[in-house]
């Protein structure tokens, strides 16, 4: 029963619509009306910039960070590695549901990456490191927020599988089922991503300026 309920408040807390709220409170639209259409730090970053694209970005991996802690709530899991695990994967996939779905506003939410992310942190903060080095080399490289959430995604369980060849089957079929989950959100985005029309946020220009002053010369 305490578990249940430690779920639903994690539900709620991925719920909570950042992007929403910032958007509104600083420039009097709702996010979901602009670029993609997302609830989504990608979204923040195209369409109002960096700077609060960066603020949404942090603020929705805590989400996933302080669902994933509502476990140190119940003292049996503080003692057991297997069951504690399962109910932090638990608590987080309940945080990016609530992202994804957030009763908060309307149902209609972002792509939960960000969420996903605060959960892997929480969960296997070795494997987060993997990840995100991943996301920030294909962002750098590409300016594709979509493109390097699939990679970073990836990048788990190949490093759960493969490169660290953990054998709790837990571990492995969450690992599995982050990158099943990135790629099933991200389909639209494959499909611009293959015709080429897909937006690229605006970072990173100091780069894109060098490289157009050697091109120039």
């Amino acid at each position: 029963m305490k578990e249940a309920l430690l779920i639903i408040l994690a539900y709620f807390i991925g719920s909570i619509p950042t992007a929403l709220i910032i958007s509104n409170k600083f420039f009097g639209i709702d996010i979901r009306d602009y670029g993609s259409g997302n609830m989504g730090a990608t979204n923040m970053f195209r369409v109002l910039g960096a700077r609060f694209g960066l603020i949404v970005m942090v603020l929705d991996i805590l989400k996933g960070m302080l669902a994933v802690g509502l476990f140190y709530f119940l003292p049996f899991y503080l003692t057991n590695e297997l069951y504690r695990t399962n109910f932090m994967i638990g608590l987080g996939l309940a945080a990016v549901i609530g992202h994804i779905f957030p009763i908060f506003a309307g149902f209609k939410g972002g792509k939960g990456v960000a969420t996903l992310l605060g959960m892997v942190i929480a969960v296997q903060p070795v494997v987060a490191v993997a990840c995100v080095s991943v996301f920030v080399l294909v962002l750098y490289l590409t300016r594709y927020v979509s493109l390097s959430s699939i990679l970073g995604a990836i990048m788990m369980p190949v490093s759960v599988l493969w490169i660290w060849n953990e054998k709790e089957l837990i571990y492995r079929v969450f690992a599995l089922l982050v990158a099943f989950l990135v790629i099933i959100t991200h389909q639209k985005n494959i499909g611009r991503i293959i015709k080429g029309v897909e937006n690229r946020i605006p970072i990173f220009k100091h780069r894109d300026k060098r490289k157009e002053s050697h091109q120039a010369s």
